[in-house]
């Protein structure tokens, strides 16, 4: 119990102080009208993760074995 009251104070602490720095949060896109808002600066850029490019897989794929007696 007293791991976790140590924990868990220390992870209010750091929230706490995080959120007295008082960073912008990074503009999203507005997906649903297709508009998108101006970012602050012209080198940070809106990121879309559906944008990514596939990830390459190495070796052969993973068949689960849904039967021990047959390898």
């Amino acid at each position: 119990m007293v791991l976790l009251a140590v924990v868990a104070s220390f992870s209010v602490a750091i929230a706490g102080g995080a959120t007295l720095l008082g960073n912008k949060p990074v503009p999203f896109a507005d997906r649903t009208t297709g508009r998108v808002e101006q970012a602050p600066s012209p080198d940070k850029r809106i990121i879309y993760v559906s944008d990514q490019p596939p990830v390459r897989v190495v070796g052969a794929p993973f068949v689960p074995n849904t039967n021990p007696r047959e390898r």
